[in-house]
């Protein structure tokens, strides 16, 4: 299969804009992933379009996935001959698409809500500086928080079903302005996976967009064990390699050594010091091929205010009141459509 998406079974998406896509990236999880197109075409009350991209997936399921997307006039199915990681493919089924807002599903995930989409890019088109929202991601259960996808300081936990300003989103539910996403050139690619939604965020950050956490959009994670990369194999490796290329994007040498010691310590701690020293060395050796960013005092203080501050003792005093002073609540009602292409 050639190196760009195919399609493989469905209707692509229209050539003029609309509401949003309703992204879908596929590799293996069959039943998680036919789950996840249902709920997805299932979505109410918006002009969207549903893009699953199939990263390179045995044929039997390529074909259970095609019997899914032609029962549905709003569903295309595509694939592609190998694994492009999260940033990867991710650029690549969005591509594919013209809505004003990228809306994207994990394949073993399902909206809580018929109208979750709908509702999330009603307020990313209401807008203008939002470049994400992140949702709330609920366990199997439907009702408690999935603490695994919790991608925000422990701090911020009694506000999980509520609104705060953020550095980041998390990827197994969000809602992206297409207009920052393709300003900014979509995800990191060479990131492959982890830290993807924190890189692209930092960017957003630093060209003026917010980042937001809206607790009442939710998504069910089913949390499932295929096709992930184990804590104890090559995920803590990519862990830290990626959260050290992006320290050193921002802060240089000095970030870069300073993160580098704290995931040493913790490496030390959970019996993983081989692979941690791997991490580590190999992004020494990246880094040097990577541009760097140039923070601005309203950058820094975005950060500190909406992250960091969080983290440290005591955190919350230093500045106000409350961590939702920065965001804004969401508009309740949809701004008039364009008309026409």
């Amino acid at each position: 299969m050639p190196s760009e998406p195919r399609l493989l079974a469905g209707t692509p998406p229209p050539g003029h804009a609309y509401d949003a896509d309703i992204v879908i990236l596929s590799h293996h999880r069959p039943r998680e992933t036919i789950a996840a197109i249902r709920s997805a075409a299932a979505q109410t009350g918006l002009d969207s379009h549903v893009i699953v991209l199939d990263q390179n997936s045995p044929p039997g399921m390529r074909a259970a996935l095609a019997t899914v997307a032609t029962e549905f006039p709003h569903v295309a199915l595509y694939g592609i001959g190998q694994n492009f990681g999260v940033p990867g493919g991710r650029n690549r089924v969005s591509a594919l698409g013209h809505g004003r807002t990228i809306i994207a599903l994990d394949n073993d995930a399902v909206f809580a809500a018929r109208d979750t989409a709908a509702r999330a890019a009603i307020r990313i088109a209401g807008t203008a500086d939002l470049a994400a929202i992140g949702f709330r991601i609920l366990a199997a259960d439907g009702r408690s928080l999935d603490l695994t996808s919790w991608g925000y300081p422990k701090r911020l936990l009694p506000r999980a079903d509520g609104f705060f300003a953020a550095t980041t989103f998390v990827g197994c539910g969000h809602a992206l302005s297409r207009a920052c996403f393709e300003r900014l050139g979509g995800y990191d690619e060479s990131l492959f996976f982890t830290w993807e939604e924190y890189e692209f965020a930092r960017r957003a950050i630093a060209g003026g967009w917010r980042i937001e956490h809206h607790g009442d959009l939710a998504v069910i994670h089913e949390v499932s064990p295929e096709a992930r990369v184990n804590w104890n194999a090559g995920r803590w490796h990519q862990y830290v390699r990626n959260r050290l290329l992006i320290a050193h994007d921002w802060n240089g040498l000095s970030g870069f050594l300073f993160r580098a010691g704290i995931y040493l310590a913790r490496g030390i701690n959970a019996s993983r010091l081989r692979p941690t020293l791997d991490a580590i060395a190999e992004a020494h050796a990246l880094a040097r091929t990577r541009p760097r960013h140039q923070e601005t005092a309203e950058t820094r203080h975005y950060v500190f205010r909406n992250e960091i501050r969080h983290r440290l003792p005591g955190g919350a005093r230093l500045i106000g009141v409350g961590a939702t002073a920065s965001a804004r609540r969401p508009p309740t009602a949809a701004p008039p459509a364009p008309t026409g292409p």
